[in-house]
């Protein structure tokens, strides 16, 4: 029996991993269970898998949590209760789970993660911005404890499949197919009227509103970029991104002798989360197939990056290296929490990212405390850049 720890279970990940498991009892057992805010949706997580131990947002939460579960009559000794980034580690460093599945959003999700895999815990990935901000000592820890990262993101997922028809010296290209996102057709003059309703609106996957908004600018496929880079060993320049509207093709690899290999299926992460729990096996799906013969078309595109700027600084912090890609992730971040509020208008999140670089004077990375605090510097820039009236029109 494999036994998971889930970091994000009230998320869109989390909870599809949930119901990947319950489709296994035999083989999956959850030992622990880590969300956010949502104590009505953890607490019924709760109840149903009965786990070691429960992790929420804050002390508050897990106050408000514990006395739903006591009303509704939850043995309360079967689980031990934490909270907040402690908390979270707890949970990913429980002695008896052997794969941590990392889907908390955004930097919260580094240090359990970071944490587990010290403990040698196999790692179910879905949490980009752990290798955004520290790829180079994730994969170097990695390594060390000769464990193994499984992408559960659904394009990585795919290229990862794919690595399989072939030696990795034999790789020229990786792709990442992205959908385009709500504002595929939009013209860019548009882009400075639009409303987080509008952005929060995605053409073909459910998913929280951080990951959402991200593939509105197409940051989400940055970030991935970036991710691809330290999994698979590629450089910026070995890397491309088509638009596919359909979403079918999740991603491809090309090989020097010209073949390309992709990775079809239909859009539900529940086959990628299982294909990454079980590998290196594949299990029988309770999914339907993918009807291949209705297929009416698929269709590839150049991303429009002058459209879409933060593709190109996701590409530009990749090349700088060091501390760049962190500080570009906590400034998309920042803007992204801006525009949700309404405080900032949807063309200024790429603007503020760009100020944040432009800023940042790139260091090394040797060790986490690096990392977190290029992160908070970061962030304090961005918001600065965010609240100061005329930013962007005193810069030119």
């Amino acid at each position: 029996m494999k036994v998971i720890s889930i970091l994000g279970s009230t998320g869109s990940i989390g909870t599809n991993t949930l119901r990947v498991t319950s489709s296994f009892p035999k083989e999956f057992r959850v030992a622990g269970l880590s969300g956010g805010r949502n104590i009505t949706l953890l607490a019924r997580q709760i109840e149903a898998i009965n786990p070691e131990i429960a992790s929420c947002s804050d002390k508050n939460t897990s106050a408000e949590l514990q006395s739903l579960l006591r009303q509704r009559g939850y043995p309360m000794a079967r689980t031990k209760f934490v909270h907040d980034v402690e908390g979270h580690i707890e949970v990913s460093c429980h002695p008896e789970s052997t794969i941590v599945l990392s889907a908390i959003s955004g930097a919260a999700g580094l240090l359990p993660t970071y944490r587990a895999l010290e403990k040698g815990k196999s790692i179910a990935l879905a949490n980009k911005e752990t290798l955004v901000m520290a790829g180079e000592l994730i994969m170097r820890l990695s390594q060390e404890k000769q464990v193994e990262i499984i992408p559960v993101d659904s394009e990585h997922n795919a290229i990862h499949q794919c690595l399989r028809g072939g030696k990795k010296q034999e790789v020229q290209r990786l792709i990442l197919t992205a959908s385009g996102g709500p504002f595929r057709e939009t013209p860019k003059e548009d882009f400075a009227s639009v409303t987080p309703a509008q952005a929060l609106s995605h053409p073909t996957w459910s998913m929280g509103k951080k990951i959402t908004i991200d593939s509105a600018t197409l940051m989400n496929k940055g970030l991935e970029v970036i991710e691809a880079s330290w999994l698979f060993g590629a450089s910026h320049d070995e890397i491309d991104i088509v638009v596919h509207p359909q979403s079918v093709v999740h991603s491809m690899v090309e090989f020097k002798d010209g073949s390309i290999l992709a990775q079809l299926g239909l859009t539900d992460m529940r086959i990628a989360i299982q294909y990454a729990l079980t590998y290196p096996d594949r299990w029988q799906s309770s999914l339907p197939s993918l009807d291949i013969q209705n297929l009416a078309k698929l269709e590839f595109y150049k991303p429009d990056r002058e459209k879409f700027r933060c593709l190109d600084l996701a590409y530009r912090a990749l090349h700088t290296g060091g501390t760049a890609p962190a500080v570009m992730n906590a400034a998309n971040e920042v803007a992204v929490d801006a525009f949700l509020k309404n405080e900032l208008a949807f063309h200024e999140i790429a603007r503020v990212i760009e100020s944040v670089l432009d800023a940042h004077a790139a260091r090394g990375i040797t060790d986490l405390d690096t990392v977190l605090r290029a992160d908070n510097w970061a962030r304090e820039e961005a918001k600065e850049i965010s609240r100061t009236p005329n930013h962007f029109a005193i810069r030119g």
